[in-house]
């Protein structure tokens, strides 16, 4: 990746829906290279999508928790089928495989706290695997990037 493969990303994590055109402009090149190295840097995996960020709050969905999971085991299989599991809960934001004393971090999102409730009593805790939960809700967030730094 050279320095116009980083401009082209900088560009696109700031606008994904700028013109090629004038995405070309931007970093410096005619439009037909450019379109290629982006196809390529999507080829590569190094662009992996393009997404509209959206506001959950004012989507009805104010409520933030994260969920630490004890998993009874971390054999592959087990991890498969938390991961397939929880795939399929839309209140589950993101999932991470984690070091430590807990397994899995869920960021969840919810209408209010009988939401999170239903969430928890009605999917999560029906999902086989689960040896101990504890969640924590967000307050405020403090920081929060969209974007990784390239060059």
């Amino acid at each position: 990746m050279d320095a116009l493969d980083q401009k082209i990303l900088t560009t696109l994590q700031a606008d994904g829906r700028i013109a090629i055109t004038d995405l070309a402009d931007r970093v410096g090149l005619s439009p037909t290279p450019c379109a290629r190295r982006v196809a390529r840097l999507e080829a590569e995996g190094i662009i992996t999508g393009y997404t509209a960020r959206v506001d959950a709050a004012r989507l009805g969905l104010p409520l933030t928790a994260f969920v630490f999971v004890e998993l009874d085991r971390t054999a592959a299989d087990t991890l498969a089928a938390f991961e397939a599991a929880v795939a399929r809960f839309d209140a589950v934001m993101e999932c991470h495989l984690m070091t430590g004393t807990r397994d899995i971090l869920l960021r969840v999102t919810a209408a209010d706290l009988a939401d999170f409730d239903r969430f928890i009593e009605t999917q999560l805790m029906r999902t086989p695997g689960i040896r101990a939960m504890r969640s924590s809700f967000t307050l405020r967030t403090m920081v929060q990037r969209d974007t990784l730094p390239v060059g």
